[in-house]
């Protein structure tokens, strides 16, 4: 340990603890400071610390020689608040970087905030509607306007919301995805991609929202299982007298839009079919009747409906098989003149309204309830689309193959790395990516029109013209003659970049603080974007950096309720976090969160976690003001009681500190938590402080004093990234102007402890428990003196811990002894035996009956297992560990009998 206290005073005396810190006698302060008050007032502590560390600058970073540790925030939604997701990301990633502090590397939190282009442009329409404007009223600027007015003032909400959690990011590098840097690295990236031949426009099956009125990607879709209908339809062969064919749908909606039927070649019942034509029911259009390997035959009557337009599956059919393709829905969901009938109703109103006309004209069969996986917009939660459209792609299959090599061979790891597979099923399927929106909020597509149809693409316009001009020099075109496509970027499109264009990566790649931080160290984010961000963000940083953009993933769980169910504003089942901080301070909440959040587990999270995160706040600041209430007496000599627990607790703290480091190094922060949780509420309020709390009104020693407060003080550096609040509280509490503040003191160290002083003590806690167990069960009271004695054996030998059990167990003598004594309670530890003299005060008939009885019972119990044993029958049908746990029994019951019938006869 190093820089405990400003000078050394007090001799080591050979003891190697006091050579690895510095000590300072303590008590002189104490006698002067203001007594602490009975509990920790969180919310003042926490607004005047965090305003503190903002103005002493203890969150910035800028480059220098120290050794770089960055990691960059998943940027939340501008129209987001906290939940309880962000609260369990945001403490991981801040335990993180104070540690690293702590550790003295340069660490860099970099904060910002994700323009969220559904989701936003969504909430200003909304807004808009209530003001009665609609949307179409508007021109694009007049539009944006309102957009950026609407950011301005929601959009920092959730940034100052983690803020309160105590998340230490350097806020004077705030960013946002539409800032003038990221918007200019984006539309970089853009042209880079196109002139590479990776970027292309053209017509393909999208997931269309017909809410948001864009398409989506393949990853922005949510499947969730629905209970539908199955109706059965007949199509009348073309030609025949009375002849039918049956088809099963869930969505007789889109027979408006077929043409054609597919049965599988094989299939005999409709093989005299093939090549004939049927009518498309209601509106009598003839199509073909085609046979394809793609149907099952098995599901529904073996033969399917074709709609090139409004299914994915129907679409490469109908480009197989050349089969016209009629779009009968508009982009908002209702039906187009293409239908010809129901134009301009919902789809879903159409679908109620068709089954009766389906019905009367003969077409309709019967109708079975279904379960079915049905696509969701994860952002308006309106039922997905598939639908034609012309869009904008970006190529990834070449792009995805160094992605998936530096996962799979751990150049970046994955904690846990369960989600390895999952990202490899994900490259390797992966399909070209549909990066424009049909929207206004975001990064223009930097694509030109020209009158001569042709596109040029260039960042700016002035670029477009020239380019224009230079390829097509007779049109000797002019700016007004260029047409910019009016779509945006996928939001994904800028948050790939992201841990480039931080530190304008994407501007100017040779800038010092890209050359810095990058490639960044940990990721912290959900699975659930694994692919939506984590993948793109490797091909972002490979394609741009030639490197890696981070070294670790961790890869949190889901937050759900009690009941399993996935925490959600429409559930209701979502604590309000700041209401959760408000109640059990930031430190509760954030110990609360993170103590049963295993990496890549879901947390079932309870309200009284926080409570139980609380309470070890309480646990530390009692323990704060018992030590600091004792009177030290610099006269008094260290008894042996106190040098003992000094030595104890300086390995166990060393042997925890390792472990905890070890659960760090592994991303193991719940089973680092949990380490820190044992070594202070157990170790050292449970035992250290009772081993050398002095007598009621007694002083203490200074010597064990100091240790004492030493070891608080690394306690408290050790907690501090967990709980950073009341850890700085506490510390300036002990410590009188202390050089530095504890956000920036120097993480623990120690050497490893002695193990066989852990081990004695191991048996002397076992001992002690023991005793204490007797006096209860005996009816011994604490505050009565009583003496213990240790039978000699090979096993029995002076325990380096006996004065702290005669202190913790009140003992008038510890003697060892040839042999057991007469008239006494004797009990085993491992495998020495202890004998308490039973005194005056014992009843001893009582005693021997009591036990008596207990024989009785044991015998009893030995009996009926010896009945099983004895039995052949049973023997022989048993499995063997059935009969093994028998066997047991058996030997517990006699080994309990024997010690039963000796404490008989030592009382008799």
């Amino acid at each position: 340990m190093k820089e405990w206290l400003p000078e050394q005073d007090i001799a080591s005396d050979g003891n190697p603890y006091f050579c690895t810190f510095v000590l300072k006698p303590y008590h002189r302060f104490f006698n002067q400071m203001k007594e602490i008050a009975p509990k920790f007032e969180a919310t003042a502590a926490e607004e005047r610390w965090y305003s503190h560390w903002m103005q002493k600058g203890y969150f910035r970073s800028v480059p220098d020689n120290r050794e770089p540790y960055t990691i960059v925030i998943p940027p939340p939604n501008v129209t987001g608040v906290l939940h309880m997701g962000h609260m369990l990301n945001n403490t991981i990633q801040d335990i993180l970087i104070r540690r690293a502090r702590m550790l003295g590397k340069n660490a860099l939190w970099v904060p910002g905030t994700d323009h969220a282009s559904i989701a936003t442009e969504a909430k200003v329409v909304n807004k808009l509607k209530q003001e009665g404007i609609e949307k179409a009223q508007l021109t694009r600027d007049e539009f944006l306007k309102h957009a950026w007015e609407w950011k301005e003032k929601h959009g920092g909400i959730i940034l100052e919301q983690l803020k309160k959690l105590g998340a230490s990011c350097d806020w004077d590098r705030t960013v946002f995805t539409m800032d003038e840097p990221r918007y200019e690295s984006v539309i970089k990236v853009f042209v880079d991609l196109y002139n590479k031949g990776l970027i292309y426009r053209g017509v393909r099956m999208v997931n269309w929202d017909p809410k948001a009125l864009t398409a989506l990607s393949d990853e922005e879709v949510i499947y969730k299982e629905v209970n539908s209908k199955l109706f059965y339809l007949r199509y009348k062969v073309v030609d025949s007298e009375d002849e039918w064919i049956t088809i099963a749908t869930t969505r007789p909606e889109t027979i408006l839009g077929d043409t054609a039927v597919c049965v599988h070649p094989n299939d005999e019942r409709y093989q005299h079919l093939h090549g004939r034509k049927v009518l498309v029911p209601l509106v009598n259009r003839a199509v073909p009747v085609i046979a394809d390997e793609y149907v099952d035959m098995e599901f529904g009557t073996g033969c399917l409906k074709i709609t090139p337009a409004h299914d994915i599956n129907d679409y490469n059919l109908g480009i197989k098989y050349k089969l016209d393709t009629i779009d009968i829905f508009n982009d908002n969901g209702t039906l187009s003149e293409a239908a010809q009938l129901f134009v301009g109703k919902d789809r879903f109103e159409v679908r109620e309204l068709i089954i009766p006309e389906l019905d009367k004209a003969g077409n309709l069969v019967k109708i079975e309830a279904y379960l079915n996986k049905i696509g969701f917009s994860e952002r308006t939660d309106a039922v997905i689309e598939p639908k034609l459209s012309l869009q904008w792609f970006l190529k990834m299959e070449e792009m995805a193959k160094p992605a998936l090599e530096v996962v799979m061979n751990d150049t970046i790891a994955f904690h846990p790395p369960k989600f390895k597979n999952t990202y490899r099923h994900w490259m390797e399927n992966v399909r070209d990516w549909c990066i424009s929106r049909q929207l206004w909020w975001g990064q223009r597509i930097p694509a030109w029109y020209l009158p001569n149809r042709e596109i040029v693409v260039a960042s700016t316009q002035t670029e477009a013209l020239a380019l224009a001009n230079k390829q097509f020099p007779e049109l000797n075109l002019v700016a007004s003659d260029l047409k910019q496509d009016e779509d945006v970027l996928d939001t994904w499109f800028s948050s790939w970049l992201w841990p480039v264009s931080v530190f304008d990566g994407i501007r100017f790649p040779e800038n010092e603080e890209i050359k810095y931080y990058y490639p960044t160290n940990d990721l912290i984010t959900a699975p659930e974007i694994l692919f939506f961000w984590v993948a793109r963000m490797i091909m972002a940083g490979q394609e741009y950096r030639g490197d890696i953009p981070f070294r670790n993933v961790y890869l949190t769980g889901i937050v759900r309720d009690k009941l399993g169910r996935k925490m959600s504003k429409s559930l209701g089942n979502s604590p309000d976090p700041i209401a959760l901080m408000e109640k059990y301070g930031a430190d509760g909440v954030r110990v609360g969160m993170l103590l049963t959040s295993p990496a890549g587990n879901d947390l079932p999270f309870d309200e009284s976690l926080c409570e139980q995160g609380r309470n070890f706040s309480n646990k530390i600041w009692n323990a704060l003001r018992l030590v600091t209430g004792w009177n030290v007496d610099e006269s008094l000599a260290q008894p042996s009681y106190a040098s003992q627990s000094v030595s104890w607790f300086e390995a166990r703290f060393a042997e925890s500190l390792a472990l905890i480091n070890e659960h760090f190094d592994r991303y193991r922060l719940s089973d680092a938590l949990m380490a820190a949780y044992k070594l202070v509420w157990d170790d050292f309020c449970s035992w250290y402080l009772e081993m050398v709390k002095p007598a009621y009104q007694q002083p203490i020693d200074a010597k064990t004093y100091q240790a004492t407060l030493g070891f608080f003080n690394e306690l408290l550096k050790m907690l501090h990234p967990f709980m950073p609040f009341i850890t700085e509280e506490m510390y300036h509490l002990l410590n009188e102007k202390p050089e530095k503040d504890l956000i920036v003191s120097t993480w623990p160290q120690m050497e490893p402890g002695d193990t066989t002083l852990l081990a004695d003590f191991d048996f002397a806690a076992e001992l002690i428990n023991a005793i204490r167990a007797l006096r209860q069960e005996k009816g011994i009271a604490n505050r009565e003196k009583i003496t213990l004695m240790v039978t000699r054996s090979s096993s029995s030998k002076p325990n380096s811990f006996d004065d702290v059990v005669v202190k913790l167990c009140n003992l008038e003598a510890l003697e060892y002894v040839d042999e057991k004594p007469q008239g006494a309670f004797t009990f085993l530890v491992k495998t020495t035996e202890f004998s308490v003299p039973a005194g005056e005060k014992i009843d001893v008939k009582a005693e021997i009956a009591k036990l008596e009885a207990d024989l009785k019972y044991a015998q009893g119990f030995l009996r009926s297992v010896m009945g099983k044993l004895n039995n052949a029958k049973f023997m022989a049908g048993a499995p063997a560990q059935v009969v093994e746990n028998e066997l047991k029994k058996k030997a517990d019951a006699e080994t309990r009998i024997k010690a039963i019938e000796e404490q008989i006869e030592s009382l008799s």
